[in-house]
């Protein structure tokens, strides 16, 4: 079962006594730092406690919540929370705002008065950002004993303009279900979310409206995808290439094409991983798990354009058939790669995955995930992810929309020097270049997968999946990244 967003409901300012609400009461300062409407109302009900907190030395209207008031005098509410978007508010702002607020409420009902600064679209994005903040993973917690849990989350949302609102909030809603459902994808153990269960809850999002095809280990070899197919040629779980199509733009348009790679579990393989950490390699799914984010989002809020997302899911094993350094494969594209190390193993996935996206749908444009290489968190630490592209209006496109989002993102170097790192003495190419550039190297190898002037992203999502200690709207754990930047990519592209 997927986690469900917190549920948000719209409400009518005058249909609203504040007064009578016992939960979570949320109210703003306006735009010139001083208490707005809802607060200045509230401030008289409980004695001018939020007006002397204002006149206090020490008192910043910075954005995010600026006082909290527990069980306050004159109303029923057990908490007061005053917050602030600043004087010029915009998206970052709403974000950073929203989730502050998200720290308040938790395991509460909400009211949260919409009468700061900003209209509706900073609005809607702030409750985004505070239902993003609330996920909360707990499909294998015990559930508590009854009179310690707590009410469930709702939050209700006043406004002058209730329904304009909720028109602002449609495409935010659906934007946090496909981020909640990436999330959820990357959280669960590889015993339970197998290749088998992966592709059944991607075939269920046919109810959605999304075209959902799962090609299986027979399929694949008459394919010729021995790249990927060596990648789980050691594991129980059969390997799987699964197609979603949104096709929600105009007849014979060209798709834009999202490729993930999905290794539900990586061991490393012959070249066996340090047991130190291993346990993360859950995680390794993390760029099917964002695809998948993403072609949730579109079917639920009805996207106008062709989307194809393509994800190749497999396992990697040791076992007496697991794939060795020193073997040679021939890909779909007919390529053929030695084996330096198994562990680099995301590639071959992708390979395949990529190859049989532009050979079957040929797409306007191409963008993989991948939580490929420990060198992107070695050059970028853990907040940002890597990109390599080759086209520089492309790149634009994604710069614009994680700059819009908040998914950050840095420009890595494509080059024939990391070409030439890949090079084989047996075969066509080798799967790693060694440890210098390893990175860059994964993204030639990626490349020698891409057609001709097809324009085509790389996002090397290693650092950015996992947050363990959270982050400005993940709470600890998987992070959903890369589900807002590309939804807003696409949103550019729509009609």
């Amino acid at each position: 079962m997927s986690t469900a967003p917190t549920p948000t409901h719209f409400a009518a300012a005058s249909d609203t006594d504040l007064t009578t609400e016992d939960g979570v009461i949320v109210v703003f300062l306006d735009g010139e730092g001083a208490l707005g409407p809802a607060a200045s109302t509230l401030d008289a009900a409980c004695g001018g406690a939020l007006g002397r907190a204002l006149a206090a030395p020490d008192f910043k209207a910075k954005p995010g919540v600026v006082g909290r008031f527990d069980y306050p005098t004159g109303l029923i509410a057990r908490k007061l929370v005053l917050a602030s978007l600043g004087d010029k508010p915009d998206r970052a702002t709403a974000r950073k705002t929203g989730a502050a607020i998200a720290g308040q409420i938790a395991k509460s009902d909400a009211v949260i008065v919409a009468d700061g600064p900003g209209d509706a679209q900073i609005t809607a994005e702030m409750v985004w950002a505070t239902t993003l903040k609330l996920y909360e993973f707990k499909e294998y917690k015990s559930p508590p004993k009854e009179e310690d849990s707590p009410k469930t989350t709702s939050i209700t949302v006043v406004s002058e303009a209730p329904e304009a609102l909720a028109a602002a909030s449609a495409d935010f809603a659906a934007l946090a279900e496909g981020v909640f459902f990436t999330r959820d994808l990357v959280n669960e153990p590889a015993n339970r979310l197998t290749t088998d269960e992966f592709a059944a809850r991607l075939a269920a999002m046919q109810e959605l409206g999304l075209e959902v095809e799962i090609l299986g280990e027979p399929e694949l070899a008459e394919m010729g995808a021995r790249a990927l197919l060596g990648v789980g040629q050691g594991s129980d779980n059969e390997s799987k290439l699964v197609v979603m199509k949104w096709m929600g733009g105009g007849d014979g348009d060209a798709p834009l094409a999202l490729v993930g790679k999905g290794v539900i579990f990586d061991t490393g393989g012959i070249s066996l991983k340090p047991a130190g950490g291993m346990e993360d390699m859950t995680m390794d799914m993390g760029g099917a798990g964002v695809v998948s984010g993403v072609m949730r989002t579109l079917a639920l809020r009805r996207a106008k354009l062709n989307v194809v997302g393509v994800v190749g899911l497999v396992e990697n094993m040791p076992d007496a058939r697991a794939q060795r350094p020193g073997d040679i494969v021939k890909s779909m594209k007919g390529t053929t790669i030695e084996i330096i190390n198994t562990d680099a193993e995301g590639r071959l996935v992708l390979a395949d995955a990529l190859w049989y996206a532009q050979q079957t749908f040929k797409p306007s444009a191409v963008i993989d995930l991948a939580t490929l290489t420990g060198a992107i968190i070695v050059a970028l630490s853990k907040t940002r992810a890597g990109y390599f592209c080759n086209n520089d209006d492309f790149a634009a496109e994604l710069e614009a929309a994680c700059k819009a989002t908040g998914d950050q993102a840095w420009r890595m170097p494509l080059g024939k020097e990391f070409h030439d790192q890949i090079k084989s003495r047996l075969a066509d190419i080798k799967n790693t270049g060694g440890r210098d550039g390893g990175a860059c190297t994964a993204a030639a190898f990626l490349e020698v997968f891409i057609e001709e002037d097809m324009p085509w992203i790389h996002l090397d999502i290693a650092g950015a999946t996992m947050a363990k200690g959270g982050n400005e709207l993940s709470p600890k754990g998987a992070t959903g990244w890369g589900v807002a930047a590309l939804d807003a990519l696409i949103k550019t592209r729509e009609g």
